[in-house]
């Protein structure tokens, strides 16, 4: 069996297990999102101490809803490439233990235009990584579609989230941070914007709005003709939480669900 091991263990967040399940609980405790029952979500990737809360408030959203398959788009950080690419593993590994691969679903996902088997491109990766340990710990038995995103076309994206949206038991899952590296409250500014544009599900943000770009676009152009409302859960930046005001990373848990209006 082919597994992929964690990268960032004890960087990102705790490689010891009872430190790890003691932090998203404590994470998850503060979170009390008001709504339930989300098809797709857009979630923080960085360090816990840093995001680990803006995540929670995702994360405790799923608490009443039935997944089996998460389908995870992330932006490639390490290695250059085009397209998007998935693993040849049999499951990705986490202190709290195996996540299965969809093997079914990745055969029928590589014959999608710009869809390649790729490994390199997720060994070192944190964007998908980091989100595994929640998910481990709001969901039951899941299997996992973990697309590592590189130069890719939004259209490209967005025919990968159409193939599997839309079943019951389906959480389609975007990775992304929003501004790098500005003063706090020129961040703060640049964040507002760049989450009114995803809640009027204006798929037009750039990377410097966010690392993540290509895949929240590819999810807004994919959602664009069904009659979902998107909702902000949560933002903070790291000047927020763990860091500095001279140089944050912003963060924003973004929920899509059936109905209503944007909020």
């Amino acid at each position: 069996m082919r597994i992929r091991q964690p990268a960032v263990a004890g960087r990102f967040y705790p490689a010891n297990q009872r430190e790890l399940e003691s932090m998203i609980s404590a994470y998850l405790a503060k979170a009390h999102p008001d709504i339930s029952q989300p098809e797709a979500l857009i979630v923080p990737h960085a360090g816990y101490v840093y995001s680990g809360l803006t995540a929670a408030w995702a994360y405790a959203s799923l608490r009443e809803r039935s997944i089996r398959q998460v389908v995870l788009f992330g932006p490639a950080h390490r290695v250059p490439f085009d397209g998007l690419a998935l693993p040849s593993a049999d499951a990705f590994a986490t202190p709290l233990g195996e996540v299965r691969l969809d093997q079914r679903a990745m055969q029928q996902a590589l014959t999608l235009p710009d869809v390649i088997s790729f490994d390199a491109a997720h060994a070192l990766e944190h964007s998908l990584e980091v989100q595994l340990p929640f998910l481990q710990t709001v969901l039951d038995d899941f299997t996992l579609l973990p697309f590592c995103v590189g130069r890719a076309e939004i259209d490209s994206v967005a025919r990968v989230i159409r193939q599997f949206q839309g079943d019951a038991e389906t959480l389609i899952l975007i990775s992304s941070d929003l501004s790098h590296f500005h003063p706090y409250e020129q961040a703060r500014r640049m964040d507002q914007q760049s989450i009114a544009d995803i809640l009027t599900m204006h798929g037009s943000l750039t990377h410097e709005q966010a690392c993540g770009a290509t895949p929240i676009n590819g999810l807004l152009r994919a959602l664009a003709d069904r009659p979902l409302a998107a909702h902000l859960l949560d933002y903070r930046n790291s000047g927020d939480t763990a860091g500095d005001k001279f140089r944050v990373v912003g963060y924003a848990s973004v929920a899509f669900t059936q109905g209503g209006k944007h909020e």
